[in-house]
């Protein structure tokens, strides 16, 4: 008898460790395609923003050519320095190599320089969480 009850909980524990498994498979599947619309969200964004700015920049760089010219000084060409780095970051961003490099980078730093990414005061527990929990309920319950 007790073999019969022994084997009919390994089968279900069998079963709830393979839902387990599939949920967790589920999850990271869902994480990451979310990141991929992110970060495709963010690639759009910046080339949308780069038509604009491209414009304002083209625009700009004409009627500041236009002024030196027409006063005989150079400095009026000064804003056009600030101006063509964000435009060059904003095309790198947007059709470039940055975000490969960016990714490159993160994995050094997860590689070689994982300290940098621990948290202050460590990772959180459960205690902690608990401890916050019951001083907000505490807070709510007082008042």
């Amino acid at each position: 008898m007790g073999f019969v009850v022994s084997k009919a909980m390994n089968d279900s524990l069998k079963g709830q460790q393979e839902f387990m498994r599939l949920q967790l498979e589920r999850q990271l599947i869902l994480q990451n395609l979310m990141r991929e619309r992110q970060t495709a969200m963010q690639i759009a964004w910046t080339r949308e923003f780069l038509k604009y700015f491209g414009t304002f920049f083209g625009l700009a760089a004409v009627v500041l050519t236009t002024g030196a010219v027409k006063r005989k000084n150079p400095a009026v060409l000064l804003p056009i320095l600030p101006l063509s780095f964000v435009f060059s970051y904003q095309y790198d961003m947007g059709y470039g190599t940055l975000l490969q490099r960016i990714k490159g980078e993160a994995e050094s730093i997860l590689d070689t320089q994982s300290t940098l990414l621990e948290l202050p005061k460590g990772p959180l527990t459960f205690e902690d969480l608990e401890k916050i929990r019951l001083s907000q309920s505490n807070f709510f319950t007082e008042k």
